[in-house]
């Protein structure tokens, strides 16, 4: 399915500046945009992958609720 999307004249712009040859569709320069996005959101910074392994640690040495415990200190 094809549809039409409504785009200032200033966002038309930038995209042209994204095109890595002047017959790149929009669709291909959004969809490398999207891609990109997608890429960067996926990789965790250094300070969650410390996180994570710190609470890997913890896990081991049993410092954790289950949760039936968690409910209970809780009240639900």
């Amino acid at each position: 399915m094809v549809t039409t999307i409504q785009l200032q004249e200033k966002t038309k712009n930038r995209l042209e500046g994204f095109k890595d040859f002047k017959r790149e569709t929009y669709e291909q320069v959004i969809t490398k945009l999207l891609d990109i996005v997608t890429e960067e959101q996926m990789e965790l910074s250094e300070q969650t992958k410390k996180d994570i392994e710190e609470a890997r640690k913890e896990i081991k040495a049993g410092k954790f609720y289950t949760e039936k415990e968690a409910k209970k200190i809780l009240g639900v």
